[in-house]
């Protein structure tokens, strides 16, 4: 027996299926922006500890695992090899001397910014290709696709600038 689903039901598999498809297509607008800003670019993991670190200065390893949901060896060694590519610096914590904090060097704060730069660009580009109409309706769909999501409370962020909070006109 095929029972045809509903139109609600319908229109939600439609929508999940348009975002994955935008998932996809984003993910190859980030991943040639990241070859553009360095001729070594770090891996996915990486860049997800160098985006922790932007938003928490100074954690511990031990904080980092829990962010990422990683075991303290892992985290440990994408530590190394980002500290190895001048991103990460480890410094003796001010709070206990049997940790370590982990900062951003001056070249990891570069290189996101010139990653963040790239990637704006490319979605300003397509952005800029959209009708008002569409760019409209992008930004209302983001934003209850974001409240859905509980403001970044399931990916760990603590970022209180977020992006789509802060367009003011589409």
């Amino acid at each position: 027996m095929n029972i045809d689903p509903s139109p609600s039901q319908r229109e939600r598999q439609q929508t999940a299926q348009a975002a994955r498809e935008l998932i996809e297509l984003l993910e190859v607008l980030w991943e040639r922006g990241r070859d553009m800003v360095s001729p070594t670019p770090v891996s996915a993991s990486q860049l997800r500890v160098l985006y922790s670190l932007d938003r928490e200065e100074g954690i511990s390893l031990r904080t980092l695992g829990d962010l990422l949901g990683s075991a303290p060896p892992s985290v440990s060694r994408m530590c190394d090899r980002l500290e190895a590519l001048g991103f990460v610096q480890r410094l003796p914590s001010s709070v206990s001397r049997r940790q370590l904090e982990l900062h951003l060097t001056a070249h990891g704060k570069a290189y996101l910014r010139d990653l963040r730069d790239q990637r704006e660009e490319a979605l300003l580009a397509v952005v800029a290709a959209m009708s008002p109409t569409s760019r409209k309706a992008l930004l209302r769909g983001l934003t209850g696709f974001q409240e859905a999501l509980g403001e970044g409370t399931q990916t760990g962020s603590s970022r209180p600038d977020t992006p789509l909070k802060d367009v003011s006109s589409a």
